[in-house]
């Protein structure tokens, strides 16, 4: 398998770039490559899709700059690595943010053989760590645009019907000549839908369409983590040309853990241990995604030391393989010692010939000493 080429080298930008010189530089290379302007070309296929996993990466900034510190192989750790099946899936994914100028209008895109699709939408979901680990499946709740029930999409009061533009003859466009040249052009009088409603439907105003609050069930795959994006298919916003209704896409957030810090698919959790523990060695308990374990730690454990719990961590969003789990173990030391805890690490302290702290004194005692060595 070939190698894949840098990000920055395919946008032709800078390490250093800005979000909008990102998004110029990709605007650029997906018009030079769009398949409508470069039929049957192959390679401008690929460069097309090789433009907008770049873009896909550097336009995110968590990715990019996971993709700054660890290349390729840190997005594919994680599973975040975009996924475009075909040039489909590009026009889907970034025609809400460009607009039809570039992904179908311009060059037919929109509708390639069909009516053009609905725009894109987008909401939020905010999971848990062991959701992100097991997998789930929420509902979540977003606005978008239904057929008014009153008029039943036409816009035209009820009884009424749109009238055919008598400007463009119902053709939605108008040719203008200029010298030897024509121009054909959207119909100024109907804005190209070919019809004009005289009445409009008092709910919507004519619109034909009203907004909405719909809930849907999202089936999240185990290994999400923060920015991952599913694609809820024909979800999003109805088409005006009677084309398929647009995609949403959800947006993932993970809450912080109590116990568990994430690392791509490692997880880090931090154990205290007692300094007997710590110099003589033991078992202590230690929590895992599935519960509790025991950890064995050896005589001389020092205060920062790790011990990895293989297959322990996150799983991939790709392969499913599990991560690690990081266990960072400390030294606790108590703020209150019980009298004959203090006794044995005094003895301790002389045995090693350590200099401590004398014991507290209350402080009458210290004004009794103090004004009894001055002759008081």
């Amino acid at each position: 398998m070939a190698a894949k080429r840098d990000y920055y080298e395919v946008l032709g930008v800078d390490r250093s770039a800005t979000e909008k010189e990102i998004s110029e530089a990709y605007r650029k290379l997906a018009l030079k490559y769009h398949p409508d302007r470069n039929p049957g070309d192959e390679e401008a296929v690929k460069r097309f899709k090789e433009a907008a996993e770049a873009f896909e990466v550097l336009n995110h900034p968590e990715k990019r700059a996971r993709y700054d510190r660890f290349g390729h192989a840190g997005l594919e750790q994680v599973g975040g690595m975009p996924e475009f099946r075909d040039v489909n899936d590009i026009f889907a994914a970034f025609s809400d943010i460009f607009g039809e100028s570039l992904f179908g209008g311009m060059f037919g895109g929109g509708g390639r053989g069909g009516p053009r699709r609905g725009a894109n939408i987008r909401c939020e979901l905010t999971i848990d760590l062991v959701e992100a680990a097991r997998g789930a499946t929420r509902s979540v709740e977003f606005e978008r645009h239904e057929a008014c029930q009153d008029c039943h999409g036409s816009g035209a009061r009820r009884g009424t019907q749109p009238e055919k533009c008598r400007y463009c003859g119902g053709r939605g466009k108008v040719v203008q000549s200029a010298g030897v040249f024509s121009i054909q052009t959207t119909c100024p009088s109907c804005h190209g839908e070919g019809s004009v409603i005289r009445e409009p439907c008092p709910r919507c105003r004519g619109a034909g369409y009203v907004l909405c609050r719909v809930a849907r069930e999202v089936k999240i795959p185990p290994g999400v983590d923060n920015g991952t994006r599913l694609r809820l298919q024909g979800e999003g916003e109805p088409s005006p040309q009677g084309g398929p209704r647009g995609d949403c896409y959800c947006y993932i957030s993970v809450r912080e853990h109590p116990l568990f810090q994430r690392n791509g698919r490692d997880l880090v959790c931090q154990v205290p241990i007692t300094y007997p523990q710590a110099a003589l060695g033991a078992k202590v308990v230690f929590p895992t995604l599935d519960g509790q374990e025991e950890l064995e730690i050896p005589a001389g454990t020092q205060s920062g030391d790790v011990f990895r719990i293989r297959g322990k961590g996150m799983p991939d969003l790709q392969s499913r393989r599990r991560g690690d789990l990081i266990v960072q173990v400390y030294v606790e030391v108590p703020k209150r010692l019980a009298p004959e805890h203090e006794r044995v690490l005094r003895e301790l302290a002389e045995i090693e010939n350590v200099h401590v702290s004398p014991q507290r004194k209350s402080f009458f005692s210290k004004v009794k000493e103090y004004f009894q060595g001055h002759g008081g």
